[in-house]
């Protein structure tokens, strides 16, 4: 297999280089610790520091009995998680984007942003959040009765996620989180050494039979999508945060992370279940709303668990640009997004797709939020007999733990007369005699 060295770092850096130099493929299983410290003429806990590095690193996974593997994917890889190439002439519903056509005049704001300065610069020193930014942030959580005392400002959501889960874990803890669910967050989990509990999802939200199994299995943290679920479209509905909230209630020392980027893009209502326990925090990210290059999103938490996020922070980037703060602040004093005209047609198209599939006999899932996830026995013979009729979509398997197999569609780029070829299309791939019905 070629590992080498002597010191664990150099040992980590051998079973590194030959996973991305392909040496060592996806679920290749790592020696036991004490074989390789044989093999190497060192001590076990050198290795055992080297594996400990790997997985920090995302690189690799313990698997109980199964051993240390290879991950499937490793945290190194690119976010985007759609085919690698689309070829010319085919349609890309893989990508995840919102709509451009719903989104802001960035360069507007920024204008208006530059010239309220006339010449001034932010300078080290000066407070993190610029005033216009907090008093935004103070309107927007104040809408779902919280008026956000303790709040920070990251470089987006998952960079948010990822505050609250260093200052909070540590190697080794437990995270209950959803499957279906994001990749990148699945990534963040084992780049951090996080162990991943997975709970089930349906329209509503977590599973409560799930998150219970989770919490008594030593969860000290559940991860939660609160509307626009990627990929499945759910948003969590009040009887089921009252049903999290209750599961909670016992556990005070959990943390619970709230996603809420579907902020801006949907007419549903926030349902909180941060609160139950002492450790909360709430990020609303401006990606899909507002555009993906404005990295921002405002997180309102705990008092102790927002100062170690911007204490970190500190250590850190410092701070996030005041210019992009103040454009958001911007666009939200504007107006910028007509939340009621962005939801309804995200949903006229969702619902047009999902609805078309009913009538071809599919099960297709997509509550709010710009996709839709269709069920399928073969997602790899359902992907490629899509491609071949001129659709791109994604398959499913970066974003499952256990949960069955599907596709996500994004609808973002659909138009609706479309919508009823691809969905004759869908069900063709899905119903193909390779992918028994659904």
């Amino acid at each position: 297999m070629g590992i080498t060295g002597t010191r664990s770092q150099e040992i980590a850096d051998s079973v590194e280089t030959a996973i991305t130099g392909g040496e060592l493929a996806t679920g290749t299983p790592l020696p036991p610790i004490r074989d390789l410290a044989v093999d190497l003429g060192v001590n076990p806990n050198t290795v055992a520091a080297a594996y400990r590095t790997l997985r920090e690193r995302g690189l690799i996974e313990t698997a109980g009995r199964r051993g240390t593997r290879v991950r499937a994917q490793a945290a190194s890889a690119h976010r985007d998680v759609r085919p690698s190439a689309v070829p010319a002439g085919a349609r890309d519903l893989a990508t995840g984007n919102p709509d451009v056509r719903l989104l802001p005049d960035l360069g507007a704001a920024l204008a208006a942003v530059a010239g309220a300065r006339s010449g001034a610069h932010r300078l080290y020193g000066d407070p993190p959040i610029s005033p216009a930014l907090a008093a935004a942030a103070h309107e927007i959580f104040a809408a779902d009765g919280d008026g956000g005392g303790d709040v920070a400002v990251t470089s987006g959501a998952l960079d948010g996620i990822d505050r609250a889960l260093r200052c909070s874990l540590r190697p080794g803890d437990a995270v209950a989180v959803e499957d279906p669910g994001w990749p990148s967050l699945y990534d963040l989990l084992a780049s951090l050494g996080l162990k991943r509990l997975p709970v089930r999802v349906d329209d509503d939200g977590p599973l409560p039979e799930d998150a219970a199994a989770a919490l008594r299995a030593g969860a000290r943290a559940l991860l939660l999508t609160s509307r626009a679920q990627n990929p499945s479209g759910g948003a969590l509905g009040e009887a089921r945060a009252a049903e999290l909230r209750a599961l909670l209630a016992p556990h005070p020392r959990t943390l619970t992370i709230e996603d809420d980027h579907g902020f801006g893009l949907t007419d549903l209502p926030f349902c909180r279940v941060g609160g139950a326990t002492r450790q909360w925090v709430v990020v609303r990210s401006a990606a899909k709303s507002f555009g993906p290059d404005l990295r921002l999103a405002v997180v309102a938490g705990d008092g102790a668990t927002i100062d170690r996020m911007r204490t970190g922070q500190r250590m850190g980037p410092g701070w996030v640009s005041h210019v992009l703060q103040e454009a958001f602040a911007e666009l939200w004093r504007r107006g910028a997004v007509d939340v009621a005209a962005v939801a309804r047609s995200y949903a006229l198209r969702r619902d047009a797709l999902t609805a078309r599939l009913a009538e071809h006999g599919v099960a297709a899932a997509g509550r709010s939020g710009v996709n839709v996830w269709v069920p399928v026995a073969d997602e790899a013979a359902a992907t490629a007999d899509l491609l071949a009729r001129g659709w791109a979509v994604t398959p499913g398997a970066p974003f499952r733990l256990g949960s069955p197999p599907g596709l996500r569609v994004t609808v973002s780029a659909l138009d609706t007369p479309e919508i009823p070829g691809l969905a004759a299309d869908i069900a063709a791939a899905v119903q193909a005699p390779s992918a028994p019905p659904v």
